[in-house]
């Protein structure tokens, strides 16, 4: 894939409203957990589980606007990606939330029109760079901010650890010191 240019293809799961918020999304009393893949596990226990029990690799949640507002939790956003979402795509990011999940990751999707991009069960395919979604099922496409070529590329890599792993393998760790 050329840097720079990332599609994702998926199914909408759900589609939530306004201000889904992180305890929500990752209730308080897990946190505790410290093993980001069990984060899973738990991730709209309180509210939704219907949606963790029927998340498939690479489904999309689609939400209002503020999504991931609240708290700032990490591990609302690592539930997310590690229960197999590829994507939330909402009017509004929390913005912790959406450089959480970035740094993750997942791609957090902004479009104006948020939750009418589709029906849980549709079929979309999202271009990161050019910014838009295109409901396959309905034969729509809608608006989405496009992405910065380095932000594609850190979703690409998998995330900034990967993505710092990728760019500096190789160096020495004590390249950065200096001697007297």
């Amino acid at each position: 894939m050329p840097v720079g240019s990332l599609k994702l293809r998926g199914r909408i799961r759900a589609v939530l409203g306004d201000n889904i918020d992180t305890d929500l999304i990752y209730p308080g009393r897990y946190l505790n957990i410290t093993d980001r893949e069990k984060t899973a596990e738990h991730l709209f226990e309180m509210a939704y589980p219907e949606i963790r029990a029927g998340l498939q690799q690479g489904d999309f949640i689609v939400a209002g606007r503020n999504f991931g507002c609240g708290s700032s939790r990490e591990q609302a956003a690592a539930a997310l990606k590690f229960a197999g979402a590829g994507a939330v795509i909402a009017a509004s990011f929390a913005r912790i939330f959406f450089r959480n999940a970035m740094n993750l990751g997942l791609a957090a999707v902004v479009s104006p029109e948020g939750a009418a991009v589709g029906s849980a069960g549709d079929e979309l395919e999202i271009d990161l760079a050019a910014g838009e979604i295109h409901n396959l099922t309905q034969d729509r496409v809608f608006p989405s901010a496009s992405l910065d070529p380095r932000a594609v590329e850190l979703l690409a890599a998998g995330g900034l650890i990967p993505h710092l792993k990728a760019k500096y393998q190789g160096q020495r760790r004590d390249s950065c010191l200096t001697t007297v």
